[in-house]
């Protein structure tokens, strides 16, 4: 197969992954941020770095936003949230900063294939993902792809819709976030 018809499988692996996730549960999410008073990402390996995009347009949309582990990042508080993007919902580091963030008193979110997961069972939130793990160890949804690909795509994605409904609701636009675009670059 061409590279171009890889692409075109992984469009419509993702078109079928997308049209698999709860509306419910996204809302949700976007009403805990909307709430939230700072708003925690963390993530490991690529799901990380997913996060790491999805805290940049937080910030963007004019929210305190950090990724957890960062030099500059504060402490965590009651009145926060914690989102987690892990495919396993298992990741051991995850699930300390879920334990942490509940003794707290904070907010939780999971992002994950696995909503019934360690992590995914002490969130308050748990928005499930469609995808298959890394290690393939659960096979039920098929894929062309390596590892855990398919979910840090369908994360990216999920995360820039959450984003997309919040500009909705509080009737923001690219033109207002691009004011705080970086500008030192």
């Amino acid at each position: 197969m061409k590279t171009t018809g890889y692409v075109t499988e992984i469009i419509d692996e993702l078109h079928r992954t997308a049209s698999l996730i709860s509306g419910d549960e996204a809302e949700k999410l976007v009403n805990a941020i909307v709430e939230s008073r700072k708003i925690f990402v963390a993530g490991a390996g690529r799901s990380g770095l997913m996060g790491k995009a999805f805290a940049m347009r937080i910030m963007h949309l004019g929210l305190d936003a950090y990724v957890v582990g960062e030099t500059i990042t504060p402490s965590l508080e009651k009145e926060d949230i914690l989102i987690l993007g892990s495919g396993s919902g298992e990741t051991k580091s995850l699930v300390s900063m879920a334990q942490k963030a509940k003794s707290l008193g904070a907010m939780v979110a999971a992002i994950t294939i696995f909503p019934e997961s360690t992590i995914g069972r002490m969130s308050d939130i748990a928005v499930k993902l469609p995808g298959a793990p890394k290690d393939k160890s659960d096979d039920s949804y098929q894929t062309i792809q390596p590892m855990g690909s398919l979910f840090e795509q369908t994360l990216l994605l999920f995360y820039d819709a959450v984003i997309l409904r919040f500009m909705e609701k509080k009737g923001l636009d690219s033109k207002t976030m691009y004011g705080r675009h970086a500008n030192l670059e």
